[in-house]
């Protein structure tokens, strides 16, 4: 096994990855922006709002990928 080999398989690796926890981190980004905008505009500061939703729908996605 030569130092080319371990490079690609290395790359190869990474690119796997980024391609199983991209689904979950864009759907962890998009409803934290949409709770952190909706926890603006009527001024509650729960903690809590934010990490259910989240991890309802990073259930979901996860379930469903």
């Amino acid at each position: 096994m030569d130092t080319a080999m371990v490079v690609d398989l290395a790359r190869q690796a990474l690119w796997i990855t980024m391609l199983i926890s991209a689904p979950m981190l864009l759907v962890a980004l998009g409803v934290g922006l949409i709770v952190g905008i909706f926890q603006a505009a009527t001024s509650i500061n729960e903690q809590t709002l934010s990490f259910i939703p989240k991890l309802l729908t990073l259930g979901l996605t996860a379930a469903v990928f």
